[in-house]
C-alpha cells in the first residue's frame, strides 16, 4: 500500500505504548515493524487520520511514515480508506466495518470505585495476614473500598490455580471478610505452566500444551524464568483452565487479572490444534478473558471493541514516557483504537523494582501525587503502593484531593462510560477528536472525556501552572465562566487536578 499525505494531515494508530510519538506529520519520519506485536501493550492494525482517512488490514503490518509519504507491506491485503472527513468520522467508519463492539459485560464498579493491586506492597510474598492488612489500610486511611486484585504469588505454581495453604490458611473465610469490607476480589492468572508438576504431566499428556514441530511441549522464556503454554486455539485445553477458574469462583472469587499473552513470547511455527500466528494467541487470551465482568488485559493483538479493562504497560517510577509522561497519550491511543476502558497501570509505576531500587532519597513524591492526579480522571485508577505509607501528611491530602475531584466528576464519567458501552466512541478523546479543524491535533498532554469535560493535568516536574488550549465556545471553570475562540491559556493548578467545562 502506498500514499502521500494530504494537506495538514496527521496519522494516529498501531501500537498503543508508540502514543508518546504521534502524530505523525508530514515532515516526520518514522518506521515500525508490526507484523508481530513488538509491544508490552495493545495493538490494532490500524492508523487513522485528521483527514477523514484510514489504513486496516487484519494482520500487523510494516508501516513507513517518510517526509509525506506511507508506505506499507503486511501478509494480508492492506486498505486505505478515505471520505470521512474527520478524525472521529474515521474511526466510525472503521469501528463499524472492522472491529464493531462486542456486547460490553464489564463490570462498572472498575469506573465507579478504585482498583488496589497487592503487587508493589507484597511481591511474590501474597498472604492472607498481609493482604487483609493491605485492605484494612485503605479503609483506615480515607480510601474508598473497591476492586481488589491478588497478584502473582498465591498459588503454588503456574497451572495449578488454587490457593497455596501454607500462605491462605482460609483463602475463602479471607474473600468472605474482603466482601464484607467492601471489596470485590481478583486473582493473577497466566496461560503457562511450570514444568515437572503433576498439572505439567497431564496436560502434556493430553497435547494441551504448544508443542515444537518436534512433537514436544514448547518451554518458553518469560519473565518469570521458563514455562509450558497453554494451546490457546484448543478447547478442551481452555476447559481445562476454566475449570480450576469456576471452582474459584465458587469460593467467591470475582474475577481474574489475565497476564502475560505477549506475542513475542510465543514461537512461530510451533505445533497447535489450529493454525495461529504469535499474535492470534495473544488474541485467544483476551477472547478468554472476555466472559468475566472482572478482568484486566495488559496486552492484546487486534482485541478493539472487546469486553475488556486494558492496562497500560507497567510503568517505570519516572517523568519520562517510560513513566508519567506515556499516561497521557497511552490512554489517548487506547480511545482512538477500540480499547476505552483503560487504566493507566499502578499510581506511582508498576515496575516493582523501582520501589525496592527507591530509597527515601530516591522515591519521588511529586511524581506520585501528580501521577495519582491524572489517574483520578482517566476511566480506571489503580493503586498498588500504598500512598500513606510513602507520602507524608501534605502529599497524601493532595491524593485525597484528587480523590473528592473524581468523585465531583463521577457521574459525567459514567455517562460516556455508558456511551462507550453502547457506541464504541472514546471516554479518554483526543482533543481534535471533539474538535476537528482548530489546530488540535498536535496536543497529547491534555484531553477530553466526553464532549464537554476538558482535562490539562500536570505531567512535568516543578511545575504548579500549565499552558493549555482551550477550544472556542463557552467554558466554566469552577465559579467562573469565559468565553474562547481558540487560544492558549495559563492556568494555575491548586486544588487537585484541573477540569474545564464546557457550556452547551
Amino acid at each position: 500500500m502506498f500514499t502521500k499525505f494530504l494537506e495538514d494531515e496527521f496519522w494516529y494508530g498501531g501500537a498503543v505504548y508508540e502514543g508518546y510519538r504521534q502524530p505523525i506529520g508530514q515532515m516526520d519520519s518514522i518506521e515500525w515493524d508490526f507484523r508481530e506485536n513488538p509491544t508490552a501493550n495493545q495493538i490494532m492494525p490500524f492508523f487513522l487520520s485528521t483527514k477523514g482517512r484510514y489504513i486496516w488490514s487484519e494482520d500487523g503490518f510494516k508501516i513507513c511514515f517518510h517526509e509525506g509519504e506511507i508506505q506499507a507491506e503486511g501478509k494480508s491485503e492492506i486498505v486505505l480508506e478515505e471520505g470521512y472527513e474527520c478524525l472521529r468520522g474515521a474511526y466510525l467508519a472503521a469501528m463499524k466495518k472492522h472491529f464493531p463492539f462486542h456486547e460490553i459485560r464489564l463490570s462498572e464498579r472498575f469506573f465507579e470505585a478504585p482498583v488496589y493491586n497487592t503487587w508493589i506492597e507484597l511481591t511474590f510474598y501474597q498472604k492472607q495476614e498481609k493482604i487483609l492488612e493491605y485492605a484494612q489500610g485503605i479503609l483506615d486511611h480515607g480510601l474508598p473500598p473497591g476492586i481488589l486484585m491478588i497478584d502473582d504469588g498465591w498459588s503454588p505454581y503456574y497451572g495449578k490455580w488454587e490457593f497455596r495453604k501454607d500462605y491462605f490458611p482460609n483463602a475463602e473465610k479471607m474473600i468472605e471478610q474482603l466482601h464484607e469490607m467492601g471489596f470485590q476480589v481478583m486473582l493473577w492468572i497466566c496461560p503457562f505452566v511450570t514444568p515437572d508438576t503433576i498439572e505439567y504431566r497431564e496436560t502434556r499428556d493430553k497435547h494441551l500444551l504448544i508443542e515444537t514441530p518436534q512433537g514436544k511441549p514448547r518451554i518458553l522464556e518469560w519473565w518469570n524464568g521458563y514455562s509450558a503454554a497453554i494451546d490457546l486455539t484448543n478447547q478442551e485445553a481452555l476447559n481445562w483452565m476454566k475449570k480450576q477458574m469456576d471452582e474459584l469462583q465458587e469460593i467467591g472469587v470475582d474475577g481474574f487479572k489475565f497476564d502475560a499473552g505477549d506475542s513475542y513470547y510465543y514461537t512461530s511455527g510451533d505445533r497447535l490444534h489450529r493454525e495461529a500466528s504469535t499474535d492470534e494467541l495473544s488474541r485467544l487470551w483476551a477472547a478468554f478473558a472476555e466472559p468475566y465482568a472482572f478482568n484486566e488485559l495488559r496486552v492484546c493483538f487486534k482485541t478493539g471493541g472487546y469486553s475488556l479493562m486494558q492496562r497500560l504497560c507497567d510503568k517505570h517510577h519516572t517523568w519520562d514516557e517510560k513513566g508519567v509522561g506515556g499516561l497521557i497519550p497511552g490512554t489517548i491511543l487506547q480511545g482512538l483504537t477500540g480499547h476505552p476502558f483503560g487504566s493507566p497501570d499502578m499510581i506511582g509505576g508498576g515496575e516493582y523494582l523501582n520501589f525496592q531500587e527507591c530509597s527515601k532519597e530516591k522515591f519521588d513524591a511529586e511524581l506520585f501525587v501528580r501521577y495519582c492526579e491524572i489517574a483520578s480522571l482517566m476511566p480506571v485508577m489503580q493503586f498498588s503502593a500504598a500512598p500513606w505509607r510513602l507520602l507524608n501528611e501534605e502529599d497524601y491530602q493532595r491524593v485525597l484531593t484528587a480523590m473528592e475531584v473524581r468523585k465531583k466528576y463521577l457521574p459525567k464519567i459514567m455517562e460516556v462510560v455508558r456511551n462507550a458501552y453502547k457506541t464504541g466512541e472514546p471516554i479518554v478523546r483526543h482533543m481534535e477528536y471533539v474538535f476537528p479543524n482548530q489546530g488540535m491535533e498536535k496536543i497529547m498532554n491534555q484531553f477530553m472525556i466526553g464532549e464537554n469535560l476538558l482535562v490539562a493535568p500536570i505531567d512535568t516536574p516543578g511545575t504548579t501552572s500549565r499552558v493549555l488550549r482551550i477550544p472556542e465556545g463557552k467554558w466554566r471553570l469552577e465559579d467562573k465562566i469565559f468565553i474562547s475562540s481558540g487560544e492558549d491559556f495559563s492556568f494555575e493548578q491548586k486544588n487537585g487536578p484541573l477540569v474545564i467545562e464546557k457550556i452547551v
